[in-house]
Parts: C-alpha cells; structure tokens; sequence
C-alpha cells in the first residue's frame, strides 16, 4: 500500500463518477471554537458528528475562513431582508449546515456500520470530508417558511488525513464501499443557549455521494425550510441586534437512514452543536442611500408627505432569490430610555431581486401623517420633544438613529410567517444627515430702529441692553430633497454678531417673531427659496466687546460706507405643513448683514432751538428746558429711553444735555424736548468759567461757534462700559441758534439787496438816541419765553465809521421780560467836536447804523454772569 496519499488503495480508479478536469477546492481553516457533543454507538442507534469542523475545511465558495460564521437565527433573518455580512467575515447560512450535516451523517453511518474499525473511520471521515457550497437559492416563500435549491460539491480528500494508519485504512474502507445513499430526512435545529428554542427545520431529500478518496459529487437538491418558535427567534435576533449575543450555540437532530449499495445500514439518531463566538457573530449590512426625497401626498383620503429612498446594500454572498414587498412601521426614540418608541410613519420596500455577491438595489417608499402629539410635545423638564432631536440632529450632519419595525398591517402576498416574526424585531438603522451649509442665501434688514437701554431696568435684563428693531428679511435655499409645500408662522434665534472677524456681541431673538413666507425663485440660480419676513421688536444687543463695538459705530458715524455684520445663529421655526404645525430647531445660519452708514461721512447738523426755559438756577448754574427741531440724514430711527452727554468747548466741559423718551426718525424731528444743565465752573473750574463766559459772549455778538457732544461712563447708567465705549467720539455741531420773537410794534425790515441774510441772533432789535436828554433807549429781544432776566450793569461805547459816538455807563440793574422790551433811558456820555457826533447831528429825525462794545451784567434768578457784546450794522433813530 502506497504511502502517497494520493494514490488509488487498489490501482487506479476507474474514473466513473470523477468529474475529470475539475479543480480541487480552495482550502481554509476552520473555527477552533466549534464543540462536539459525546457519541454513543449501540445496536440501534448511534449519536455521530452532524457537522464537520476540523481545520482545513473547505470553506463556502469564496468566503472567508469559517473562524467567522454567522449566526443560524441571525443568517435566516438577514437573508430574508437581503443583508449581508462586512468584508472579511463569512458564514454558513443553515440550509448549507443542514446539507453538509446529512452528507456528514451518511458518510459516518456506512463507514461506522460497515467495518470493523469504526472509530478509525470515523475519524478518517471527519478529516478527509470536504464540502464546497456553490449556490444557494431560494425557490420561493412558502406559508410556513421558504423552499430553497442548495448546490455544491462534496469529496474525500485523504492528503488532509495527518496519521498515516487512519488514512491508510480510512481509504481502504470508502474504495469498497465506493457510495452511501441517505433516504429523506428531517433535520431540526436548536439553540440551547435559549432553553432549546426551535431555530427551523429542513426536509432533506435523499442523496448519494462517492466516498473514494478525489472522486467529487456535485450535490443539488430542493429542501423546504421551516420556521421554528418565532417567539423565541424574535428573541435571539433582538438580543443580537441590541449587541447583547456575545455567543450563539446552534445544534442540529436527525433520524437518519442510510444504505450503501444493496445494503441497509440502519437508522441513525444523530447530533452536533456548534459555538459561534462574538467575532463570528454577523453584524448589520452595510449600505448606501443614493437618493432621498420628500413629497407632499395625498393617500386615502389623507394627506401627508412622501419619502422616498433608494438604498445599495453590499451582499459577498453567492445567493439568489427575490425579496418580496415588505412594510415596515418608522419609529423614534420617546423622551427616555425606558419609554415605548413612537411611531413617525410607515415604509414599503418595493421587490428586489438579490444576484451572487452582487450589490442589491432596494427602494422604499415612506408616508408620514399627522404628527402624533407625543412626538412633538417639550419632553419634561426641557425646551425639546423627541422630533426636535431627530431633526437637530439631521440638520447638524449627523448620523440620525431610527428604528424600523415590521408592520401590524403586512403587504399583500406577505407570508403570515414572516409577518409573525418581524412585527416585534425592531431593527436599529443609521440615517445619515444633511449638513444644512449656507441655508440662508441674503440676509437683510430694514426699517432699522435701534433703542438705547433704559437707565432704570434691572442690571442684565434685556431693557437694560441696546435694542434693534427691524423687519428682517431672509431668502432660504430649499433643499431639493423638499417637493411639498411648507410656510414658516414663527422664527426665533439667539445670534451671535461679528465685525470684522471680531465678536460684537449676540443678538437677543429668543422671543418668538410672526413671520410669513413666499416661494420664490433664487437670483442667479435654478434653485427655488423661501423669502420670510419677520417684523423683530425691541431685541436687546449684548454688546461683549467695547472696542469692537467702538469700531462699529465710528464706521457708521464717520466711515460714509456700508458696514458688513457677520451673523452666526441656530434658527427655531415654527413651520406649517402637510404634517401639520412643528418647530424645526437649531438651523444653523450664517449670513451677512450691511448696515448703511449713519451720516454719509457727513456728522454736520445743525439744530434750532425754542421754547427755551429756565427751570432752575444757582450761583453758577442754569438748568434750561428747551425745544429742538432737528433733521435725521440717515434711513435709521431711534428711541432713546435716556442719555446725558457732556457738552464741550475746546476739550472743556462746561455742562451736560439730558434727552428722555425721545425718538428720533428719518427726517425732520420737531420739538424734543431736551433738558440742559449749564454750570461751566463746576465741570471744569476756573478754565471751564472763563470759556464758559468767552462762548456766550461770542454767541451774543453774532461769531460762528461750536460745541461738541460726547458721551461719558453714566450716559447711559445701565451701561457704563456703552457709555466709555462711545466716548471716544465727539461731534461737533454749530451752536444752536435761539431765535427771539419778532418785535410786535414794527415789522421786520428786510435785509440790503445784494446782502446775504444774516444768522447772527438780533437781540438788540432798535435803539433811539435822544440829543437834547443825551440819553439812549434799546428795544431788546430776549429768547426767554417764561423767565425775566436782568441786566445788572451797562458799559458800552458806541461808534459809527469806527469814530466813537459817545459811552454808556449805567449800574441800576432793570428787567428784561419776554419779548420784545425797552430799556430805561440809558444816559449817554457824547464824544462832543467828533466826526461820529457831527454824524448824530446829520441823522437827527432819521436812522444810523452804529457800532457797540460792551461788558453787560447779567442774572437770571440765582445765576450772575458778565459777558461782553460786539454789535454791528445796528440800527438807531436819532430824535431831539
């Protein structure tokens, strides 16, 4: 006997039922964490190995070693819904198991019957058995289960023997018997790990194989596959699906008959287990989801909105069937853990067919109706219901997990198995998300009112911030998976606002803001948006950083071009549609805002002052109520609660404006009503005295002044940092004019041809020189409405052509009331033999335009100055 154990025990075979030319199947290694149950052998019965496992097994076509095999619960499942495993891992689907087990236990029972070396043989066939699956097909789904075609290739290969006396024998005894031949049989199989649960069962028809060492049997049958206890699969494939099947013992029964030739061999009751450890364990397909959509429908009389989905999903397998219409119920997680899932809507699978290791294409159908109040209702204790997080978490890109269950209401033609089985598995599906970049494509605001905080609102509330009110209009790019109508009722945002790269601060939108939508089409694009408008109130700005905030309104102030806001928000809206009433929370949105200069570049206007009134006076002090007509240049309005601001001269405060409850908007602005305190001593001094003295005598006499307005820490009390943060800008304004009333007893003379008009104040309207009393009466123009002041002390000279007229020295104080008023006779000192005297002579019973300096003692209540006057061009009538 040769020691080649490739050789022929008795010469060379005749080659009959060799498939000569074939080649030999690819080798691999087997799971060494298979375990075998004890064998007893009598006269009557014999438990022999069901399933093969030793090294070197030939695995199932080109799959990966058996070290990975899957699952039988889990393999039945995941064919039915045409899954598959990850490259790299393989399994035997357990129709496979269940040919090579009967193939197994007719080998084992010829060769354990028929020699005398049973144990030897035995252990001869266990090695040498090889089993190459080439295809697997389901036939059809029938009520109880499915009838699948099952087809490969079966030989001894006796080189896979390592003792040489077991091969040597085991070879000897499968020449002479040459064929064994099982007759129909049915094999079951358990899980023992769960209380023996039925897997299934197979009706196996009878089968003959060649035993001789290299000859091959090409098997091919038809069995009829059986579900066992449903209730106890559904329970194995939740515990796995739920990752809880660390490992999963599968054993197989069976009454077998076996004949060898003419020979009757008995019957058998065989049985083997197997352990499929973790690793071994499949786990879910992987797929891809080429196109999503959502449509508006209408089904049964009910309207709701369509999704439609094609997926691919990877199959490594060489298996072929058609997967029937499945129906599925879409769930979502509820508020907890503990809680039942919720039921968002229903999928149907459309009919795919499942080719050898060749990707699957399935579509799905999806319908959603109303919403269920539980799915949109706040979850206790916060802000969000369950499909506010199912949503933020789409729109953020992430991988959104729902849940697929099957339906209570099956597809027609669905075997009633089949729907008993899968109605409470409930499959956990990953739902890749759509980062929303860019959603918002203009952002813009108009009619902009900005409000200054209220001095006497609680720190940090939002009276207490800047406020903007606006109508805001946003152009929203639809995705193009939306076909169905939707309407935007509410918005609502907490954004954050950037210049320049540099954070502002955040704009308050937390309040829910009325909006409307229109469809329309996107400039410049074939894209189809959503223009919404939405009038905001009152948002108060938190300002957190002055400097940048400082940046921003002196660009406003004094850039004279646009400035760029950034804005980055999450967006809440409240949409309206086919669903029914639901806020989509957290939109990302990103934007630009341009915000139109405030002056053009041009600070310069200039305010008329009236109805002035002195409210209170001390030493040094007047607080003065006043009317002020004033034109806004810009589109902006403003309400203004309260600010004070210094009022300067040459960087020299010499007293402060307050302004309370006033808007200002677009265009002339009449009477606001602003309060003055004037006390240049107390500001600044001595210094702030002298220039506080040097400003009204220069406003009196007709020069162009100034004053300049600048905020200060307490502008605004609740914002002391606004306040500094605005300091550093000053506007300069001509000093406004106080305009007296006309004099009643003569009409106001109009001015020189060819003359331009003069601004200057006229509060000296006519003087009248009296020859023979040597004495002078001034009419005068007081701008005070409601208060008498008083001149304490005359010194003046008067002059024409620069030649003196004569002097005016006079210490008894007099009144001025309101209006127009004269003066006693004041005496008059003539500069006698002067031409300016001659000049008086000549006028006598006419007019003459005259010049005057003087140094006036003024009070009004409390308050005493002294300022000087500096006339010109005016005009006196000389009587005798």
């Amino acid at each position: 006997m040769s020691d080649d154990p490739g050789a022929p025990l008795l010469g060379k075979n005749d080659g009959s039922s060799d498939k000569g030319g074939r080649p030999h199947s690819q080798r691999s290694k087997a799971s060494h964490s298979s375990r075998r149950s004890e064998r007893s052998l009598t006269d009557t019965e014999e438990s022999t190995p069901l399933l093969s496992r030793e090294d070197n097994r030939q695995n199932y076509g080109n799959a990966p070693p058996e070290g990975t095999t899957r699952s039988t619960a889990a393999s039945s499942l995941r064919s039915l819904q045409g899954g598959g495993l990850k490259k790299g891992k393989a399994s035997r689907r357990w129709p496979t198991i269940i040919a090579l087990t009967v193939l197994t236990i007719v080998l084992l029972a010829i060769l354990g019957l028929g020699f005398a070396a049973p144990e030897v043989v035995e252990q001869y066939a266990n090695e040498a058995m090889v089993f190459e699956p080439t295809d697997l097909s389901i036939d059809s789904f029938t009520s109880s289960g499915v009838r699948a075609r099952i087809q490969g290739d079966f030989k001894m290969d006796a080189s896979r023997v390592h003792k040489k006396a077991v091969r040597d024998l085991g070879r000897a005894a499968t020449w002479i018997a040459k064929a064994v031949e099982s007759k129909g049989t049915e094999v079951e199989v358990f899980l023992p790990e769960y209380g023996d649960v039925l897997l299934g069962s197979a009706q196996v028809p009878s089968i003959v194989v060649n035993i001789r060492n290299g000859h091959t049997t090409h098997v091919d049958f038809v069995t009829d596959l059986t579900a066992g206890d449903l209730g106890g699969i559904r329970h194995v494939a939740n515990e796995w699906l739920n990752g809880r099947l660390d490992q999963l013992t599968v054993r197989g029964n069976a009454e077998v008959s076996v004949k060898s030739g003419i020979f009757s061999l008995g019957t058998r009751s065989l049985s083997d287990s197997i352990v499929f450890k973790a690793d071994e364990i499949p786990t879910m397909p992987e797929y891809e989801i080429g196109h999503l959509g959502f449509s508006g429908v209408e089904r049964d009389g009910e309207k709701g909105m369509a999704a439609n989905v094609s997926l691919r999903l990877t199959n490594n397998y060489p298996v072929d069937f058609s997967i029937p219409s499945f129906r599925f119920d879409i769930l979502v997680p509820g508020c907890s853990a503990d809680e039942e899932f919720l039921t968002l809507g229903e999928a149907t699978t459309a009919e795919a067919q499942v080719k050898p290791k060749t990707a699957v294409n399935v579509v799905v159908s999806g319908f959603v109706r109303e919403l269920p109040e539980a799915l949109i209702t706040a979850c206790p204790d916060t802000q969000t219901s369950p499909i506010d997080r199912l949503l933020g978490s789409y729109i953020e890109g992430k991988e959104t997990l729902v849940y697929v269950r099957g339906s209570r209401n099956p597809s027609p033609g669905t075997p009633t198995w089949i729907t008993d089985f899968m109605k409470d598995v409930v499959v956990p599906v990953n739902f890749p998300g759509h980062e929303f970049k860019d959603l918002i494509r203009n952002f813009t605001l108009a009619d902009v009112h900005f409000g200054l905080p209220d001095p006497f609102a609680s720190p940090n509330s939002p009276k207490s911030k800047p406020r903007l009110s606006a109508v805001v209009k946003a152009l929203i790019g639809l995705p193009e998976e939306i076909k169905f109508p939707i309407d935007v009722a509410q918005v609502r945002a907490d954004a954050d606002v950037y210049y320049k790269k540099k954070k502002l601060g955040k704009l308050d939108l937390s309040q829910w803001q009325h909006a409307n939508s229109t469809r329309t089409a996107i400039p410049h694009t074939k894209e189809e948006g959503l223009l919404v408008q939405s009038i905001v109130k009152d948002a108060p700005l938190n300002i957190t950083d002055d400097d940048v905030f400082a940046d921003v309104v002196q660009a406003l102030v004094f850039g004279g071009n646009p400035v760029v806001l950034g804005v980055q928000a999450k967006v809440d809206v409240e949409t309206e549609t086919v669903l029914g009433k639901f806020v989509v929370r957290g939109i990302p949105a990103t934007g630009k805002v341009y915000v139109k200069p405030i002056s053009g570049g041009n600070t310069t206007f200039s305010p008329e002052v009236g109805a002035l009134e002195i409210l209170e006076t001390s030493k040094t002090a007047l607080t003065i109520r006043a009317k002020v007509n004033v034109t806004n240049p810009t589109e902006y309005s403003a309400t203004v609660p309260f600010i004070d601001i210094n009022i300067s001269v040459n960087d020299t405060v010499l007293g402060h404006a307050t302004a309370r409850d006033v808007s200002v908007v677009p265009g002339p602005n009449q009477d606001l009503a602003v309060t003055a305190v004037w006390n240049p001593s107390h500001q600044s001094g001595k210094k702030g005295a002298h220039i506080g003295r040097e400003l009204l005598s220069q406003y009196i006499s007709g020069y162009n002044t100034t004053l300049t307005l600048r905020t200060h820490s307490m502008s605004i009390p609740s914002q002391p940092r606004l306040g500094t943060a605005l300091s550093i800008f000053n506007i300069t304004i001509p000093t406004p004019k106080l305009t007296p009333p006309p004099n009643p007893n003569r009409p106001i003379p109009p001015d020189p041809p060819n003359e331009p008009a003069s601004s200057a104040p006229h509060f000296i309207d006519d003087a009248v020189f009296h020859l023979i009393g040597s004495t002078a009466v001034l009419t005068l123009l007081s701008p005070l409405r409601h208060t008498t002041l008083w001149i304490t002390s005359v010194s003046a000279t008067a002059s024409y052509n620069n030649t003196p007229l004569g002097v005016i020295e006079y210490d008894v104080p007099f009144d001025v009331p309101p209006g127009a008023s004269d003066t006693p006779r004041l005496p008059v000192d003539w500069s006698l033999g002067s031409i300016g005297h001659d000049a008086v002579k000549k006028a006598l019973g006419g007019t003459l335009k005259v010049e005057a300096e003087a140094k006036v003692g003024v009070r009004i209540g409390k308050w005493k100055e002294k300022v000087w006057f500096v006339g010109k061009g005016i005009g006196a009538r000389v009587v005798i």
